[in-house]
């Protein structure tokens, strides 16, 4: 098998357990494969497994995310259907809340901050971007679309962070619910 098929498994470790907190021995045991095989696929150990797991939420990111900001993708895709769909995609990928940011795991560890920062940072800033560009199109004024994508990444990512915190994934999907409308507010849809 190539080492793509474990993928997921890398992710949904990291996101649950962190990047200090994840061990050879639990990814040994939740892909099935012993170390020798691990260091196979992935010679350059637990960094490379978890580089692996952030490229594919940034390839989520590309592939999915930004494509329904885009004005080149639908232009009568009104701003709002596109906030709409996007929150569908964003609730979705973090299955209404359930699955942690793996963005906002590494960010927060200090020792994968730094081996994982400029990723990061720059998918973040795709993604507001993406927004920005799209209320800016609506016609609203550039300062105010760059924070109404700051806002938007906060209320997001917080909302997942609450959730977990509580235990309770309806805030996660309240923001979902309320971010288009929000974003859109004082422009024609």
């Amino acid at each position: 098998m190539s080492k793509q098929t474990y993928v997921p498994t890398l992710l949904k470790l990291f996101r649950q357990f962190g990047y200090e907190g994840v061990t050879l021995s639990k990814i040994s045991q939740a892909t099935g494969l012993g170390k020798a095989s691990l260091y196979h696929h992935f010679p350059g150990g637990k960094a490379e497994m978890a580089a692996a797991a952030l490229a594919y939420v940034n390839q989520w990111l590309e592939t999915s995310l930004l494509p329904i900001l885009s004005l080149e993708t639908d232009p009568q895709f009104t701003p709002i259907a596109a906030f709409q769909a996007m929150a569908e995609e964003v609730s979705r990928f973090f299955n209404q809340g359930e699955n942690s940011c793996l963005w906002a795991v590494l960010v927060l560890e200090q020792s994968s901050d730094e081996l994982f920062h400029a990723q990061i940072s720059q998918a973040l800033t795709q993604w507001i971007e993406a927004i920005a560009n799209r209320l800016i199109a609506a016609g609203l004024a550039a300062d105010l679309a760059k924070q109404r994508g700051e806002d938007a990444v906060i209320a997001i990512q917080g909302a997942l962070i609450l959730c977990h915190g509580l235990q309770d994934f309806a805030p996660f999907q309240r923001i979902i619910h309320q971010l288009p409308q929000q974003l859109c507010q004082g422009i024609e849809n």
